[in-house]
């Protein structure tokens, strides 16, 4: 699969940011680069609302690291196939502050600091770990949080197996004014199809089947 062009001048640190999140993705058992497809969809949405290249660039380097809370916490349960207990939910609440720390001790700016913070937050209040909601989520952690749902949904892990593109645009339809930005899908649904960042890997036989996902 494709990964977004780099400028020049980025290059070297983004190589260490793709070498760490593909450490993060194994850890979390994706069967193909995640985050590196996160970043592809995260940045084609932020060239349709018109996010200047910084900005761009901060929301690609924090597409790359944004579970890196998950990856230091090393907790059993993040592999496992059924629903989380009420502690090891809130022990997986801590995660984003986590990340925002590593992000900080790697040098990483305070924007992308602040976007792997709070890119489990939802447009309805009910994310986490501030309760942030509609605009008072920054947009490009918003732009994160649907392409982050995009793509997991339609990958493979050993105890979620992915659904179709159809079905997956059909869930961020639903969770949208819920979970999710609704203009912010609007904008992602609009993404040419043919981008390869787009396809699901799902074998055809396990539509719908993705209850018990924790992206």
């Amino acid at each position: 699969m494709p990964v977004f062009e780099l400028n020049p001048a980025e290059t070297k640190i983004d190589d260490s940011l793709i070498k760490l999140s593909a450490t993060i993705d194994a850890f979390e058992s994706y069967t193909h680069p995640h985050a590196p497809r996160i970043a592809a969809l995260s940045d084609a949405v932020a060239q349709k609302l018109n996010l200047g290249s910084h900005d761009r660039f901060s929301l690609r380097q924090a597409a790359l690291v944004h579970d890196l809370g998950e990856a230091i916490m090393k907790r059993d349960y993040i592999k496992r196939g059924s629903l989380l207990t009420e502690e090891e939910r809130l022990d997986m609440m801590r995660h984003p502050v986590i990340g925002e720390q590593e992000a900080a001790k790697r040098g990483l700016n305070r924007v992308v600091q602040l976007i792997v913070r709070w890119h489990q937050e939802w447009w309805n209040g009910e994310g986490y770990p501030d309760g942030l909601r509609r605009e008072q989520i920054p947009l490009a952690a918003r732009i994160l949080r649907v392409a982050d749902t995009f793509c997991a949904l339609t990958d493979n892990r050993p105890f979620a197996p992915a659904i179709s593109t159809a079905e997956a645009k059909k869930y961020l339809t639903q969770w949208a004014g819920l979970e999710l930005d609704p203009f912010i899908v609007h904008v992602f649904l609009s993404l040419p199809p043919e981008m390869p960042e787009l396809k699901s890997y799902e074998d055809g036989s396990n539509i719908g089947q993705q209850i018990n996902r924790r992206s």
